[in-house]
């Protein structure tokens, strides 16, 4: 190491010093290339996490899109079947009356000739009204002789009886009926007990 050697490495690096002026600090080579790697890597990285945000961003919007139509083909197929519930309730009245209007006629008269056109015409009316309801999915729901299943019957008052298992039911006071899967209106139904 000389003396004069030093001055000129001294002015060497400053005239690399001097010819790098005005260049972007970000873009000057520090000589530490493990540093620069680091932010790469740490830009990388944050991409990376950002990428994989988005897929399960976008995985979540599907499963919700998937749920939403579900529920709509649900809402939709609900309609159809049930659409006309309200009508059906309203109509079980009139099916009530016919009922109770071909059980009031006497035997004496389906015998007699003047009448009995019209007792089968009345039955046969209660004959379509029950066909009816069948295409819609409209269905009596069965009781006497059943035990008793609070989900379609209700009890209006307990029987006694021994010749039938406390439960069943022993009286129908008014049918009870079924829309497809759901109670449109329940069985009215005396029900057994142990005499006393």
């Amino acid at each position: 190491m000389n003396d004069s050697n030093k001055p000129q490495n001294e002015a060497g690096s400053d005239d690399g010093k001097a010819e790098l002026d005005g260049v972007p600090e970000h873009l000057l080579d520090q000589g530490d290339e493990e540093e620069q790697l680091d932010p790469i890597e740490d830009v990388l990285q944050n991409l990376r996490n950002d990428l994989d945000a988005a897929k399960q961003d976008v995985l979540y919007a599907q499963a919700e899109t998937q749920n939403v139509r579900r529920r709509m083909e649900k809402d939709i197929t609900d309609a159809r079947n049930y659409a006309s519930t309200g009508f059906a309730r309203d109509i079980l009245s009139v099916w009530d009356n016919l009922s109770r209007a071909v059980e009031a006629i006497p035997d004496s008269l389906r015998e007699d000739d003047k009448m009995k056109g019209l007792v089968v015409g009345i039955e046969a009316t209660q004959r379509e009204l029950e066909k009816v309801f069948k295409q819609h999915g409209v269905e009596r729901i069965a009781a006497m002789g059943l035990p008793l299943d609070p989900n379609q019957h209700q009890a209006m008052m307990e029987v006694p009886s021994a010749d039938h298992e406390p439960g069943t039911i022993v009286q129908e006071m008014q049918a009870g009926w079924m829309i497809k899967d759901r109670l449109l209106r329940p069985a009215m139904v005396g029900v057994s007990k142990k005499p006393d």
